[in-house]
């Protein structure tokens, strides 16, 4: 317990910093993330003896950053098709170094990690670093929640499969930290729309445990516990950040689409 004290007393002023001034620097934390967790998952590749073309996946994933960087989430379908076509290409000219299954997986796992710059995306809203906060508060307290729960009540399987260590208890407290969090969220920002702010909550904390368990599956599937060490007490980037690749993009368009468009604030 201990060091994921530690690394949480070190590491969330880094990210309250980035996501306060925006911009530039919440680009770069983004981008190490996102680069940092493509090495882990190169890693856990390889054990399924996959051969994967790491520099494209790199590359793939800093065309993803620039795109919103210059041109909101307005790039990304354009960035998207031209990622496409980058691993068609690189899987002619390989051939037959190359397969068709690496190709796919190598794809699913840029567009994975490419999920991470809604991060950034959602300070780009009105009001953005609210946002961003609302997200990281809300996954965190998730997160915790299941965690804490899940380990002192826990007693029926929620995944046995994925996640023997998960329980139904656990995953009905972080959803119930999420709905807390976006609770108070409503009264220390009265201006913010109440109930879709509640719905937002809830709808956070079943996102959280849904992105907890599809990286729970990666690792299953390759045979690992962490998908690395880098963070002392928490494992890989991953697996810290793995539910914010869920709540991250439900926070964006939730917020975009159903509070902004529809002029809540009103």
């Amino acid at each position: 317990m201990l060091p994921r004290v530690i690394s949480a007393f070190v590491g969330i002023p880094v990210i309250i910093a980035a996501v306060w001034f925006g911009g530039l620097p919440l680009l770069a934390l983004c981008a190490l993330v996102m680069f940092l967790s493509l090495g882990e998952i190169r890693r856990m590749y390889r054990r399924l003896d996959l051969n994967i073309p790491f520099g494209v996946m790199m590359a793939g994933t800093a065309l993803l950053l620039g795109s919103v960087y210059l041109y909101k989430d307005a790039g990304l379908a354009g960035a998207i098709a031209v990622i496409f076509f980058i691993f068609l290409l690189w899987f002619i000219f390989s051939y037959p170094k190359f397969n068709l299954i690496e190709m796919a997986m190598s794809l699913l796992a840029t567009s994975y990690v490419g999920l991470f710059v809604y991060v950034y995306l959602l300070r780009t809203l009105p009001d953005g670093w609210i946002w961003v906060a609302f997200m990281l508060i809300g996954t965190w307290v998730s997160d915790t929640s299941a965690f804490f729960i899940g380990k002192y009540f826990g007693k029926h399987r929620l995944a046995r499969l994925l996640s023997p260590g998960k329980t139904i208890e656990g995953a009905v407290g972080g959803v119930a930290g999420s709905f807390l969090a976006a609770f108070a969220f409503v009264y220390i920002y009265p201006f913010l729309p109440r109930v879709p702010l509640l719905v937002l909550g809830f709808l956070l904390g079943l996102a959280a445990q849904a992105g907890d368990l599809v990286e729970s599956a990666f690792k299953r599937q390759v045979g690992v516990k962490d998908a690395g060490d880098i963070i002392p007490g928490h494992g890989g980037m991953l697996d810290r950040f793995d539910s914010m690749l869920f709540t991250a993009p439900l926070v964006y368009y939730f917020v975009q689409k159903l509070i902004i468009q529809v002029e809540v604030f009103k």
